[in-house]
């Protein structure tokens, strides 16, 4: 069984899809793909598929759409039980396939190892490894799937994950002097993200790195304008220096380094 989580959500046996085109069994199937080897409990799965009213027949709903889904295993793999990939639980359901693979576990064993490697200064084996992770990534996690509570958290952390491996890996990489090659993806994410200090202040070391200080100075201005605006917010600390040390063309900006750690949730 493959499992694609970190884009639009998709299962395979065999390279046969079963994943529904109904939005409610997909969103049931996404919810046990999700939480892989681990118990949904049926009132999570009501809760899940009916966020705000469940009607009366929701547990013969739920139990219609796993029959469903045990369906499209069984058509998949005619020799796989299909009870044995989605079991019944006492009081809910999982998933247990028993050859599987899935983007989700991957993407964190290789984050996992990024993490390790940038905790260790080495910034080649870091770089490396965070860009195999974050290759997996082909869109927003779970984007076909209008998700209910539980997946929207699911979903929340996953992106926090790849947010934090990204930031990791430009910063091992602005250590390694790759600034050149950074600019134009830093340009794009800190577009899409005007408040996230931590990619603005990288966006700020790589201009200033290539000879482009009043870009660099502009990206400042530009975020503290939203930091104020929007948040009620002046930059952190740590931004204003970088800031000032770009004012000041200080030295040390062109020696091997970072731009620190930054991150400050609203």
């Amino acid at each position: 069984m493959d499992i694609s989580v970190l884009g639009p959500f998709d299962v395979r046996i065999s390279g046969s899809p079963i994943t529904p085109t109904a939005a409610k069994p997909a969103k049931l199937l996404a919810l046990l793909a999700i939480e892989k080897g681990r118990t949904v409990a049926l009132d999570d799965c009501i809760r899940e598929l009916w966020p705000r009213r469940a009607p009366r027949t929701a547990n013969a709903a739920i139990h219609t759409y796993i029959s469903k889904l045990r369906e499209a295993v069984a058509a998949a793999a005619p020799g796989l039980d299909p009870k044995s990939v989605i079991a019944t639980r006492p009081g809910g359901y999982v998933l247990t396939p028993h050859n599987w693979s899935s983007d989700q576990e991957e993407f964190e064993r290789l984050a996992e190892r990024g993490h390790r490697a940038a905790a260790s200064a080495d910034d080649a084996a870091a770089s490396t490894q965070f860009r195999r992770a974050l290759a997996l990534w082909k869109g927003t996690a779970l984007s076909n799937v209008e998700a209910g509570p539980l997946l929207q958290r699911r979903r929340a952390e996953l992106e926090e994950r790849r947010k934090s491996a990204y930031e990791r890996c430009v910063a091992a990489e602005l250590r390694l002097g790759r600034h050149y090659e950074l600019l134009g993806e830093l340009v794009a994410q800190a577009s899409a993200d005007r408040t996230d200090e931590q990619l603005h202040a990288h966006l700020m070391l790589a201009l200033y790195r290539v000879g482009r200080r009043v870009q660099a100075l502009q990206v400042y201005r530009n975020l503290r304008h939203q930091l104020v605006n929007e948040l009620g917010l002046e930059p952190s600390p740590v931004v204003q220096a970088l800031q000032r040390a770009i004012l000041t063309a200080d030295r040390s900006l062109h020696q091997v380094g970072d731009a620190g750690q930054v991150r400050r949730s609203a």
